[in-house]
């Protein structure tokens, strides 16, 4: 296995993209420390799932825009396995509405999670790495949203672009502790979320517009997150966006 003992913390994982994420990284071998919003069914059938795996899992439950919930995030995992070796940053938020329709609260929120959980995560678990000085890896899941601009995304979009800005930034600055950081942009993923926004019928319908001619799966991204984690895979990439959207991004009309 790939990440065997290694040690990872992934936000946001009780479903979609952070769960598909959190058991593709027990699956290679690692343990795994995740947080979530809200439900607690799902985030104790994903800590079953990952021991079935053989792996360890710790659900904790709470919100990445606070600071305070982060660092005990981060206290947890050295505290029960030892170290910080993998960081997923998956939480996210999103409002969709007009620029002339929306309230600041509803602007602070989606930053809140998507920008500051973001980097409130990544230097919390960048502090962790240096002191331990083994290297590590840290993934930002961020959007195609931060390359192309979608209507009525005005806070999410914004966020995205910033938090794929940031993660080039760390990758220099953290480079010499042989820490290396990577942003995934995936395209339209099949994922309880887009429930919120489309019917079952609109996404089937959209979904064959798409260039492979259908949404791509959490476990697809999920694959990229540990290609990404691997030294094996991955041990001279840092800096990069991998876009992982079925080709959403080029040319054409949906």
């Amino acid at each position: 296995m790939k990440l065997t003992d290694k040690v990872a913390v992934v936000t946001g994982a009780s479903q979609g993209i952070g769960r598909a994420s959190a058991l593709e990284l027990a699956r290679n071998g690692a343990h795994v420390v995740f947080n979530y919003l809200t439900n607690d069914e799902e985030a104790a059938s994903l800590v079953q799932l990952i021991k079935e795996l053989g792996r360890e899992a710790i659900a904790l439950k709470g919100d990445v825009a606070n600071r305070d919930f982060d660092e005990a995030m981060i206290a947890k995992a050295v505290e029960k396995f030892g170290s910080v070796d993998i960081l997923v940053n998956n939480a996210a938020t999103s409002i969709r509405k007009a620029l002339v329709d929306l309230s600041v609260e509803e602007v602070e929120r989606t930053w809140a999670v998507s920008l500051w959980g973001v980097l409130h995560c990544s230097q919390l678990a960048a502090q962790q790495m240096i002191r331990a000085g083994r290297g590590g890896a840290i993934i930002v899941i961020s959007s195609i949203h931060a390359f192309r601009a979608y209507a009525l995304s005005t806070a999410y979009n914004g966020a995205k672009a910033a938090i794929n800005h940031m993660a080039a930034t760390w990758a220099l600055e953290l480079a010499p502790h042989k820490i290396r950081v990577n942003t995934i942009e995936p395209g339209w993923i099949d994922t309880p979320g887009e429930r919120k926004a489309f019917s079952e019928a609109q996404i089937a319908e959209i979904g064959k517009r798409l260039p492979l001619g259908r949404l791509g799966t959490p476990e697809e991204i999920a694959r990229g997150v540990v290609f990404l984690a691997s030294e094996e895979d991955s041990s001279y990439i840092t800096g990069t966006v991998l876009r992982i959207d079925g080709g959403m991004v080029l040319p054409y009309t949906i």
